[in-house]
Order: structure tokens, then sequence, then C-alpha cells
């Protein structure tokens, strides 16, 4: 797939993180020795931080965007709606295939990305281009339908 590459911010279309955002670790256009179809890997926020104000005080500000939580999952290409949103968030020095069969490792994957995530979600601003902005910004918006 030309479209969906590493760092498109994608919308999962399917299972239990449908309606989700997440973004593309890496893809499988021909697929592997287990998956026989177009797959690829994403991490997502199956639950997005809470709405924030101008008048919160700074340790408010933190305690909302604490509770956002990450998911990590191989998914079908044809289960993901590609948007035009890019993220520079380099994930893949976060994620690491192997640590994903092992149950125990993944769970230190995902608190490892929600880090990862709080991070950039509270530091918005100091993204390089302003394409990569919005797509941070709209990454971590509830997507409303």
């Amino acid at each position: 797939m030309a479209i969906i590459k590493a760092g498109k911010v994608v919308i999962v279309l399917a299972g239990r993180h449908a309606g989700k955002k997440a973004v593309v670790v890496k893809t499988f256009d021909d697929g592997n020795s287990d998956k026989r179809f177009a797959h690829c890997l994403v991490a997502g926020v199956a639950r997005s931080p809470r709405k924030v104000t101008r008048s919160m005080s700074k340790a408010k500000v933190e305690k909302r965007s604490r509770c956002m939580k990450p998911f990590v999952k191989y998914i079908n290409v044809r289960h993901v709606f590609p948007t035009r949103y890019v993220v520079d968030l380099d994930l893949k020095k976060a994620i690491d295939e192997a640590d994903l069969v092992d149950a125990e490792r993944k769970i230190e994957v995902k608190k490892n990305l929600k880090k990862l995530f709080e991070d950039r979600y509270l530091n918005q601003k100091e993204v390089t281009s302003e394409k990569k902005a919005a797509g941070s910004a709209y990454f971590f918006q509830k997507l409303r339908f």
C-alpha cells in the first residue's frame, strides 16, 4: 500500500478498537508466514485525554492528560482508514515486534507508549513542522461521530 506508511494517522474500522485513532508503526504489504494478507502494526489511543480549558491549573491539566490509554495491534490493511495527517512520533524504537508475543512484555511496551504519548500531548507546541503539528493535534482529539 502506497498510502499507508509509517507515521500516518489512521482510523481503525473493525474490532475492539473500531472508531479509534492510531499511528502506523510498520507495514507488511505482502504479509508474512503468520498472516498471509497485507497488514500493519499500529499504536493508538484507546482512551483519549480529557478536555482541557485555559482556566485550568497546570496540575489539573497534567492529571486530565494522564488518563490516556494506548493500544498496540496488528491490523488488516482493509480494516484501517488512512487520514491526511502524519505524526512524527518515533515509535519504531519504542515498539519491538518480539516484545508483542509475550503478554508481560507487551504491558511494558504499552507503559512506554503511554509515556511517549503523554509527553507528545503535553509538548505539542515543540513540533518542528506545521503539518506534523496539525497531525499531532488531530491524533489526540477524540473522534466525534
